[in-house]
C-alpha cells in the first residue's frame, strides 16, 4: 500500500498504471537543491543536515553506503522509518522521528512546504538550521555526500572522479532505466506485455554487465565509482525480492559468475554489510506490496553467503 499528498492533504492510493498501458511511471523527484551550490543557500557544515532513509530502499541505501564509505556519521544524522509501508505511507516507530517526533515522513514533506503535492519517498536530505527539505533526489545526495563534506569526511577515494564522469554518467542511465527501475518496471506491471517487455530489458540489461565485469573488476575498469554502488543496491536486493516477488525469474545472481562475483566484493567492502538490512528489505517488500503478496507471508528464505571468497578487491585508500 501506499499514498500520496495532494495540496498537503494525504490519499490512500497505488500508482496509476492503466494510462500507460499497464507499465509503471516513476515519477520526477521534486526537491533538487544542492549542497555546496553557488547560491550559497546551503552551505556545507558539519550535523547540520539529516538523511531520511528506509534500510528497504534501495535508492535511499544508496545514500546510506557513501556516508559509511565517507565517514560520515557524525557528520550527516539519519532516521529510518519502519520496513512495512501501510495506508500512511512511510512511518517511524512508536517514539516518532527522534528529530521531529512525528510519526509519518509525509509530515516532514508538508513541514518544508505546506501545500507539498506528490509522492512521499526516501531518502530525503534536510536542512535542520533552516528546517526544509534540501532534496529528495538519490542520485543527488550520493554526489552531494561524495564531496560535499571532504572538510569532515575520512580519506576516502572519490567515487566521480573527472576523467570517468561521461563513462559513470553512460553506465548510470542505461542502470537506471534497464536495471534499477527495471526490476520495478516488471514487478508492478500490470498488463502482460508490458511486464515482458520490462522482463526482456532487463535481463539483457545483465547480460550485458556480466559480460562487461568479464574484462574488468569493475562497471569502469579497476577502480570503484558511484555506478558500481547504484547498481549494487538493486543487486543485493535481487534473490531474496526481484526473483520471486517481482517475477523478474530468468535466473538469480549466484547464476551469473561475475556479477556474483562482484557483488559479493561490493558487500566485503568495510562498511558496506552494516548497511543492508535483509530482515527490513523482506519485510517491506512482501508485507507492503498486497497487490502482489495479499497473504503477506515474508520467505524465510533464501541462504546467500556473502562472505563467500571473491577475485576482486576495493581499495578505499583516497
Amino acid at each position: 500500500m501506499s499514498g500520496y499528498l495532494l495540496q498537503g492533504q494525504w490519499h490512500t492510493g497505488w500508482y496509476d498504471t492503466d494510462r500507460h498501458q499497464g507499465h509503471f511511471d516513476r515519477k520526477a523527484s521534486h526537491f533538487r537543491h544542492w549542497i555546496g551550490g553557488s547560491d550559497g543557500a546551503f552551505p556545507a557544515a558539519p550535523d547540520r543536515y539529516h538523511l531520511y532513509v528506509s534500510y528497504a530502499c534501495p535508492w535511499a541505501h544508496r545514500t546510506l553506503i557513501l556516508r559509511a564509505l565517507k565517514g560520515l556519521e557524525a557528520t550527516v544524522s539519519v532516521s529510518v522509518v519502519q520496513p512495512v509501508m501501510g495506508e500512511d505511507g512511510w512511518t517511524f516507530g512508536e517514539a516518532g522521528d527522534p528529530l521531529h517526533g512525528v510519526r509519518h515522513l509525509r509530515e516532514i514533506y508538508t513541514r518544508a512546504q505546506p501545500d507539498y503535492t506528490g509522492r512521499v519517498t526516501v531518502p530525503v536530505l534536510w536542512d535542520k538550521q533552516d528546517e526544509r527539505i534540501v532534496n529528495n533526489e538519490s542520485a543527488d545526495i550520493l554526489r552531494m555526500l561524495n564531496g560535499a563534506f571532504d572538510a569532515w569526511a575520512r580519506p576516502a577515494p572519490d567515487f566521480y572522479p573527472a576523467p570517468l564522469r561521461a563513462a559513470i554518467d553512460r553506465i548510470n542511465a542505461q542502470v537506471y532505466e534497464q536495471v534499477n527501475n527495471g526490476v520495478y518496471r516488471a514487478g508492478f506491471a500490470t498488463a502482460q506485455a508490458a511486464y515482458e517487455q520490462a522482463y526482456e530489458s532487463l535481463f539483457a540489461m545483465l547480460d550485458q554487465l556480466e559480460a562487461r565485469l568479464a574484462g574488468a573488476d569493475f562497471l569502469c575498469g579497476a577502480q570503484v565509482t558511484e555506478a558500481d554502488w547504484r547498481l549494487f543496491t538493486t543487486l543485493v536486493r535481487f534473490d531474496a525480492v526481484y526473483h520471486g516477488h517481482f517475477k523478474c525469474n530468468r535466473q538469480r545472481l549466484v547464476e551469473f559468475p561475475q556479477l556474483w562475483d562482484y557483488t559479493r566484493a561490493l558487500y566485503q567492502t568495510p562498511g558496506v554489510a552494516d548497511t543492508v538490512r535483509m530482515d527490513h528489505i523482506k519485510q517491506h517488500y512482501y508485507a507492503s506490496h498486497t497487490h502482489i503478496n495479499p497473504t503477506r507471508i515474508v520467505p524465510a528464505g533464501p541462504a546467500i553467503d556473502w562472505q563467500a571468497p571473491t577475485r576482486r578487491r576495493v581499495a578505499l585508500a583516497a
